[in-house]
């Protein structure tokens, strides 16, 4: 049986389906090779996620990003990823510990061998392996859910070049941290982690539409010539 929420998902967060674009249930069930029912009900489980707005007579269509949209986005991020990191290090355990340097070392491998694409999945494993550590079931579905958008947007935007190095030197302070159970300069480095990751994030996105602008500039003048 086909999964169409999963392959929506996929869809959205590869860039398939891109910011903005209206989801037509007739498309979709064309797409899919399926009825308009499990579209609908994909279509009300994504909208839960965040990725999909529906709106009252007017359908659904995919998240407009904005600067506003990613800046919230960030603050619940910091929030609760802060206070899980602070958890993880009162109450990790070597099995934690060593989960956590193996997510890491698939990071730095990703990034060694030039593979930009697979960054977002190793970084979302490394965060994802503090989480568990924390034992905060409640907090890991608002996380996981923000996951999604967040994957969805560094897939768009990307990272700029210099940015992989410090992702990774901000990891081996965090996992030192950790690792010694000092739960507060855990805490404190995840959310400087978060607030670089932000402004990486917004310059990306203020570059992309920069560009765009300037594409459209060029156009007109070409069509005015």
């Amino acid at each position: 049986m086909l999964d169409i929420e999963q392959f929506l998902r996929n869809d959205i967060v590869a860039g398939e389906l891109p910011f903005g674009a209206r989801l037509r249930i007739d498309d979709l069930a064309s797409r899919y090779g399926v009825s308009h029912m499990p579209v609908r009900e994909a279509l009300r489980v994504l909208h839960g996620e965040g990725l999909v707005v529906i709106e009252p007579n007017r359908g659904a269509r995919v998240r407009t990003i904005h600067k506003g949209f990613i800046e919230d986005l960030f603050d619940v991020r910091t929030a609760l990823e802060t206070m899980l990191a602070r958890r993880a290090a009162e109450r990790r355990t070597p099995g934690h510990l060593t989960a956590l340097r193996e997510a890491e070392a698939g990071l730095e491998a990703a990034v060694a061998a030039g593979d930009h694409s697979s960054v977002p999945d190793a970084n979302r494993a490394f965060h994802t392996t503090i989480n568990d550590a924390a034992g905060n079931p409640g907090a890991l579905a608002i996380v996981d859910r923000h996951w999604l958008m967040l994957s969805a947007l560094l897939r768009r935007y990307g990272y700029s070049e210099d940015r992989f190095q410090r992702v990774i030197d901000d990891h081996q302070h965090i996992i030192r941290a950790i690792e010694r159970q000092d739960s507060a300069s855990a805490a404190m480095l995840m959310g400087a982690h978060i607030e670089k990751a932000k402004n990486n994030l917004l310059a990306r996105a203020a570059e992309a539409e920069a560009a765009v602008g300037a594409g459209d500039a060029a156009a007109a003048s070409d069509g005015a010539s």
